[in-house]
């Protein structure tokens, strides 16, 4: 067949005495000119997958079965030679962090010349002139072509990547989670440049992501893939009407939207199961909300739930019986749990207040190094935060969000204006002073592995910020840690580990309950979901809001995600280049946006329709 045929795939991997196996009997295709998504939560097993098929696996790692075919050519039966002029050829791949992807020593043009080197026998002038025809086709100019990469945005490099990919002419493009970390109007720009290049040279495109709404803009068909597995398989309309397997029911359910604000988001419990479980039934039986007892002893086989339409699940069969006569379909409707308001009193009072605050950096040239300019990263923002309130921070990176949260926490002097914590203002302060009122005001990173000591157990970490802020004696610490973990949904015994002994949603977990642990008034949020797995995302969202309706706390919300700050968000101001454009209550401004940039933004986000 045309494009790309993947049977029966399955790899393993010898790791300390154990053998693991990370895809298990995988089968799909790709057409020419069809884009098939991958679907799935981190530790799925659909990187390995991607890996396997370029014959990239790391070391220890090693196809058990299967066969991989491209324009029904056998890749696992090519000798290392063959199969290195069609990988990067024929077959190319765009990882998702691109700065890791590219020579940091090499030039943009000695890059791409590389590649047309090899797989199209160009060099010197010729390579130059396709180099720039690469270029351009991405949407780059040609004097980009003697950038380094540490010169280039990150949107940049990730268009510069695909030039070099698309060097080889490739017949099929894997691109895994190719635009995870970029701003939402630049993933737009690149998920329409993928789809453009896709119909302009008729490239299959094996796009893996686990954002839903990235899939529904993309795809044709989807493959949602689970513990190794793939466990439904469709075309992108019929799966986004009805998916008809519980896990993709629940990854829908999970998904933070505007009208569903007030409400508990419906969560997925659990992890997926490690690559060594021995599971003799369904291996989503333990966190399914349909499960049966058939689930638990029969592994379920791939059935037709509709034409065309396939699911790896017991209840996909055509004459599907249950001795559970209450159980109702995942997907049928139900009154949805609802977070409880936080009580009326003291609500009204305000805890942030800032007021005209800039942020101003000295450009300095020459010799003497002379201050020339002021780049203006924070210029002139006024905004105020009630206690119960979020407020939400939107705006692409490098407009000085981030500056701005710095400079409200006096980790960063600012140029001028005032800021007010719960009525005071905290310019002034100083020593002591300073130091008490941090106690007050309270951030919680994005990547909460960086932002944890790993050389420290987490009671520890909880209980340094009380010894230095709070004055609470020995004992009182430590029923306080008790506490903290269980509010943030943590046994007890976590305590007594490391961060590195915790998934990701865990450590945020330890991240929150940090912050909470000098009883704060004010929590600044940095993007403390976009690392995070949609499922994972829903617990941490239910654990702000519920925190929040308890402890009356007020939230500075920054983040890129529209639907995450239209579920949480009261109100959200958006920021460009230093300045606050547009501000208004969430509902107005999601549904009826005033300013042009506000607009555009919300123009990009993903889910929209193609």
């Amino acid at each position: 067949m045309k494009g790309l045929s993947v049977e029966n795939l399955s790899v393993e991997i010898a790791a300390g005495g154990r053998l693991l196996k990370p895809v298990d009997d995988v089968s799909f295709s790709i057409g020419a000119d069809e884009c098939v998504a991958l679907l799935g939560e981190s530790g799925c097993g659909k990187s390995i997958t991607a890996l396997a098929l370029m014959r990239l696996l790391p070391e220890g790692a090693r196809v058990a079965a299967g066969r991989v075919s491209l324009q029904g050519e056998a890749l696992f039966d090519l000798p290392e030679a063959a199969m290195g002029e069609v990988r990067g050829g024929r077959l190319a791949m765009i990882f998702q962090e691109p700065q890791t992807s590219l020579n940091p020593v090499m030039t943009v043009a000695e890059q791409i010349n590389e590649a047309l080197a090899a797989h199209r026998k160009l060099r010197g002038d010729a390579a130059l002139a396709e180099a720039g025809r690469l270029l351009e086709a991405v949407g780059l100019e040609r004097d980009r072509l003697t950038a380094y990469p540490f010169q280039l945005s990150g949107g940049q490099r990730q268009r510069a990547l695909i030039a070099m990919m698309l060097a080889g002419e490739p017949e099929v493009l894997i691109a895994d989670e190719p635009t995870t970390a970029l701003d939402v109007t630049v993933q737009a720009q690149i998920l329409a440049l993928l789809r453009d290049l896709q119909r302009q040279r008729g490239m299959g495109l094996l796009l893996i992501t686990h954002d839903l709404d990235v899939a529904k803009d993309m795809a044709d068909r989807v493959a949602v893939m689970y513990a190794g597995q793939i466990v439904e398989w469709a075309s992108r309309d019929s799966l986004y009407a009805q998916p008809r397997h519980p896990y993709t029911e629940k990854l829908f359910a999970v998904l933070p939207r505007l009208e569903r604000r007030g409400e508990r988001l419906d969560s997925l419990p659990g992890r997926v199961p490690p690559p060594d479980a021995r599971v003799a039934g369904c291996r989503f039986a333990e966190r399914c909300p349909a499960v049966f007892a058939r689930c638990r002893e029969e592994a379920p086989a791939f059935h037709e739930a509709a034409p065309g339409h396939f699911a790896r699940c017991h209840l996909a069969e055509p004459q599907t019986s249950r001795p559970d006569a209450a159980w109702r379909n995942p997907g049928s409707a139900r009154e949805p749990s609802r977070i409880p308001p936080a009580p009326a009193s003291g609500l009204q009072s305000e805890v942030l207040s800032v007021r005209d605050l800039a942020v101003h950096f000295p450009v300095r040239k020459g010799l003497l190094r002379r201050t020339v300019d002021h780049f203006k990263a924070v210029d002139g923002v006024s905004l105020a935060i009630k206690a119960g309130e979020t407020l939400a921070l939107v705006g692409e990176s490098g407009c000085g969000k981030s500056t701005l949260a710095r400079a409200i926490l006096r980790l960063l002097e600012p140029t001028r204006g005032e800021v007010r914590v719960a009525g005071e203002a905290i310019g002034g302060l100083s020593g002591e002073a300073l130091r008490r009122k941090r106690a007050e005001m309270q951030i919680v990173f994005q990547d909460p592995f960086s932002s944890l000591n790993p050389r420290m157990r987490i009671g520890e970490i909880l209980e340094e910020g009380m010894a230095a802020l709070l004055p609470l004696a020995a004992p009182a610490r430590r029923a306080r840690i008790t506490q903290l973990l269980d509010q943030v949904g943590l046994p007890l015994d976590a305590a007594g580990r490391y961060p590195h002994e915790f998934s990701g949603g865990q450590r945020q977990r330890v991240a929150i309950a940090r912050a909470l642990a000098v009883q704060p008034k004010l929590l600044i949020l940095d993007e403390p979901t976009s690392a995070l797995d949609v499922s994972v995302q829903a617990q941490i969202l239910n654990l702000l809001a519920e925190l929040q309706a308890e402890y009356g706390l007020a939230y500075l919300f920054i983040t890129h995600n529209l639907p995450v700050v239209g579920y949480l968000a009261q109100r959200v101001a958006v920021m460009r280049a230093g300045r606050i454009v547009e501000e208004g209550a969430a509902e107005t401004l999601l549904t009826a946006p005033r300013h042009e940039y506000t607009r555009l933004l919300l123009d990009s986000a993903p889910g929209r329709g193609r």
